[in-house]
């Protein structure tokens, strides 16, 4: 009982009021993609008309910008993910939105400020909505669109994975799998900007050298793809780089293994996610001759916990926006699809291989 209230009051913070009464007719009628149940993205979406909740005293009209697709948000509409919004509920997890009208008791944003979600859930798969005060979070000025909108997730988590479970030091190196994924590119950019060198482990794929171009104008420092992950010649690349002291993993199965085969003593693995749906295998000699740390790392949670410590949350952003205002953090390769094309950036965002994250714009 007491989980569920603290689960309906997270919700009764953060997630706005929907419904799916029509307004009356209205040039800007706001509209969003609504799922009334889970399934697979393209048969339960749908693109609708809405009703603003009412503004109140601690309200913002926020109309959205732009948001990704993410797989998080994927995985909420077929409902596997640890988080469920109550239904029907507004796809969408990320995004960044214009500040259009502010309630009387707002202080934190004023009209025009751009604005990204505290958390997960509010659906941001829309035009325009009203969300309460603690829900956003104000960004500087001139912050590129693109960065905007993919601000919230993936360069978050590559920033605390970075600065929470190994104290590391320029010069260092870290391994990462899945290097091509949004959290990948930003963890090679950040890193980077650490004076941290990172091996980049990518799938084998028909445009491999395309990929590898694209990694190393982000600055990676070592791409090698999974196959070479598991070759004896990776002793040679350990002459030019000391050996990890941390793994971020995303991926699970062997390539989590041979991960961990590379480890320094006493060295750290973060797990975030697991496209290979298989399980972390730790060989017993690596967890006693190596002494090696298995973790686990979700944004969401992190965020939660510091539901009482907003500034935190900003002081993040904050620095992770300057990173952006010195060209040393970007957006991950976007391609923009208008809000009513939904069902072509869907299908796009879950074929094989993609490295390219798909933008709805409103």
């Amino acid at each position: 009982m007491r989980l569920g209230l603290v689960l309906w009051g997270w919700r009764s913070r953060f997630l706005p009021a929907l419904s799916l009464r029509g307004l009356k007719t209205a040039p800007s009628q706001p509209r969003a993609l609504v799922y009334e149940q889970h399934g697979e993205p393209a048969r339960v979406l749908k693109l609708k008309d809405v009703e603003l909740a009412e503004l109140g005293d601690s309200g913002v009209h926020v109309k959205m910008l732009a948001a990704p697709i993410n797989p998080s948000d994927i995985n909420m509409i077929q409902g596997t993910y640890a988080l469920l919004p109550d239904l029907p509920a507004v796809g969408g997890n990320e995004g960044v939105g214009q500040v259009m009208e502010i309630g009387s008791h707002v202080t934190s944003v004023k009209p025009g400020d751009w604005v990204i979600p505290v958390d997960a859930g509010l659906g941001t798969w829309r035009t325009d909505a009203v969300f309460s005060e603690e829900a956003l979070v104000k960004l500087p000025a001139n912050t590129p669109l693109l960065c905007a909108a993919t601000l919230c997730v993936n360069p978050c988590t590559a920033y605390r994975m970075l600065s929470d479970f190994e104290a590391l030091r320029p010069g260092d190196s870290i391994i990462q799998n899945a290097a091509n994924s949004g959290v990948g590119q930003a963890v090679i950019q950040i890193a980077a900007a650490m004076g941290l060198k990172t091996i980049n482990v990518i799938r084998d794929r028909p445009n491999l050298q395309e990929l590898v171009d694209r990694l190393t104008s982000l600055g990676a420092d070592h791409i090698i793809t999974e196959e070479m992950l598991r070759k004896p010649e990776m002793k040679d690349l350990f002459k030019k780089v000391p050996k990890p002291q941390l793994a971020l993993n995303c991926v699970g199965g062997k390539s989590a293994t041979e991960m961990l085969r590379h480890l320094q003593h006493k060295g750290t693995m973060v797990t975030y996610g697991g496209m290979a749906k298989q399980p972390v295998t730790v060989p017993v000699s690596t967890l006693i001759f190596k002494d090696v740390k298995l973790r686990g790392f979700w944004m969401t949670q992190w965020k939660r916990n510091q539901v009482h410590n907003k500034d935190s949350l900003t002081g993040m952003i904050l620095k992770l926006c300057d990173l952006i205002h010195k060209g040393q953090l970007t957006a991950p390769a976007c391609t923009k699809v208008p809000l009513k094309d939904y069902a072509i950036a869907l299908e796009a965002s879950m074929q094989p291989y993609t490295s390219t994250k798909h933008i709805l714009v409103m």
